[in-house]
């Protein structure tokens, strides 16, 4: 864990951190964002002592960093920067094996975890081990960057900006590379950057910096959908929702309360309940309210009209989870060409329907919201 205890920074008479306290748990990916000079880089040179605070405290683990020899934290401390920071006169088997080396590790359990960390982000061993830096492209060095940041075996990577430098393609496929890192290898990450699609792609949590302060630190998720204020909403963008639909969970498009039956009611009652609730299906959920079945009026109003739902009810009801996210329930409903779908919790308890009109509704008040807003 890392914890940013009522941390104060001044330059002279500018403060440009007030005080400010934040805790990031062990194996979260966390991002800072922020416009240009909101200390978003200063603080995270904070946690390696390459900048001290005029104030406050910082512990890892429990540690206060204040009083471990820098050296000695720079080594357990993976640092990747917006250039690399590779050494030119250095092969890139000597750049990813200098830290461990000089921590004392044992020389083939170093060889062993080179050769993985470069396959890990993609470049063939063989291939590149003994080239140079200058005999590779930006990329290639990004990556062999974040390879030396994770060759350390520390808990803790900051990252500086480490992928605004490069192509589109390239940063989206090494974002997507960190990310599979992170959580196989289970490391606590600091990761500064300007760009909110890419905090939204890869964070566990973001926190939102202006003039040194916290304006929000949450998910992205619940910051895309819960701005803390008016310039959070403008710097993460009115449209960004809808340019993140995988972001809408189905119990944010779903009808909180579905007309439902029990399967003890006749098809008579199943019909007059429709015809007053004007829908054309019925959720069947037993007394503790699992839902063990489904009605339509299509497949019950020329039935006995005496007969029991249990007897009628479609049984293999296809259902989603409220964690669902709207990409996969627009999936599921096109694959199975249907177009409604329950809603359930991890008890297989009713909590909502989705059907096509419900996420034109919620999908049409967002925009209702973005229109007023403008």
């Amino acid at each position: 864990m890392i914890q940013f205890q009522d941390i104060v920074k001044k330059y002279r008479t500018k403060t440009v951190i007030e005080p400010f306290s934040l805790n990031i748990d062990a194996g979260q990916l966390v991002v800072f964002i922020g416009p240009s000079g909101c200390g978003k880089t200063t603080l995270l040179k904070m946690v390696n002592k390459l900048i001290q605070p005029s104030a406050g405290k910082i512990f890892v683990n429990g540690r206060d960093i204040s009083t471990v020899n820098p050296i000695e934290l720079r080594r357990n401390i993976g640092y990747v920067i917006q250039n690399t920071g590779l050494f030119p006169h250095m092969s890139i088997k000597e750049n990813l094996e200098l830290i461990p080396k000089l921590k004392g590790e044992n020389s083939d359990q170093i060889a062993k975890k080179t050769e993985e960390l470069l396959q890990v982000v993609g470049l063939n061993p063989k291939e590149y081990m003994h080239r140079f830096p200058k005999e590779l492209s930006g990329g290639q060095q990004q990556r062999v960057g974040v390879a030396r940041a994770f060759s350390t075996d520390s808990d803790i990577i900051l990252m500086d900006e480490p992928f605004s430098a490069l192509d589109p393609v390239t940063r989206n496929s090494l974002q997507d590379e960190l990310v599979q890192m992170q959580k196989e290898l289970n490391k606590t990450i600091i990761f500064v950057t300007h760009d909110m699609d890419e905090a939204i792609k890869i964070a566990d949590k973001i926190c939102i910096l202006k003039d040194g302060r916290i304006l929000q630190y949450d998910t992205p998720e619940n910051i895309l959908k819960n701005p803390a204020n008016e310039f959070v909403e403008g710097f993460i963008g009115k449209r960004r929702v809808w340019n993140n639909p995988e972001l809408l969970m189905a119990e944010d498009i779903m009808i909180h309360e579905p007309v439902k039956i029990t399967s003890k009611r006749t098809v008579l009652q199943a019909i007059e309940i429709m015809k007053s609730n004007k829908v054309d299906s019925l959720m069947v959920t037993d007394k503790n309210n699992i839902l063990i079945g489904l009605v339509t009026l299509k497949d019950i109003q020329l039935l006995n009209r005496t007969a029991v739902v249990e007897e009628v009810m479609e049984k293999n009801v296809l259902a989603v989870s409220k964690e669902a996210n709207l990409i996969s329930v627009l999936a599921t409903m096109n694959e199975h060409k249907i177009g409604y779908v329950p809603v359930i919790d991890t008890q297989n308890q009713l909590v909502g329907l989705i059907t096509r009109s419900s996420i034109l509704s919620a999908l049409s008040s967002q925009l209702i919201d973005l229109e007023v807003a403008f």
